[in-house]
């Protein structure tokens, strides 16, 4: 049964139980496992929302389909937390990135057009000399034993 007036809809344990064709005691089971946590009423009635359905149908995938025991769907679950938590730092510094190319490009461009001697970093770089590879990987001079 969905509740209205908050936009979400939020469903009572038979109704998830009958959709999902689980025995109620199981989605208790999971809760108490720590794989899901329902919203409960002011009278302690459980209320699963569209993402605890979607996390109860990822549960469902792992133990039916792929034979996850429970304690694999908790590391699973923790693991894909942690990855979507690290997926979202890295568009973060990736957005960082962008801004300060973006910044660091007008800058530079300024720079140049300013600059008394017009060349690029690259033509102020020594250029190593070419390493010798008999010698590369020998070991550094020292005391033998």
């Amino acid at each position: 049964m969905g509740k209205r007036g908050t936009g979400k809809a939020y469903y009572m344990i038979s109704t998830v139980a009958q959709k999902y064709r689980i025995h109620p005691q199981t989605l208790r089971l999971y809760e108490r496992e720590g794989l899901l946590t329902p919203s409960r009423t002011e009278g302690n009635t459980r209320l699963y929302s569209d993402e605890d359905l979607e996390q109860l149908e990822t549960i469902l995938a792992l133990t039916r389909d792929l034979g996850v025991n429970l304690a694999g769907v908790e590391i699973i679950l923790n693991m894909r937390r942690k990855i979507e938590a690290m997926q979202l730092e890295v568009n973060e510094f990736m957005d960082y990135v962008r801004k300060e190319l973006e910044r660091g490009i007008d800058d530079w461009e300024q720079r140049i057009s300013t600059a008394l001697v017009k060349s690029s970093p690259t033509d102020l770089v020594r250029r190593a000399s070419p390493v010798d590879p008999k010698t590369e990987d020998d070991p550094p001079p020292g005391p033998t034993k």
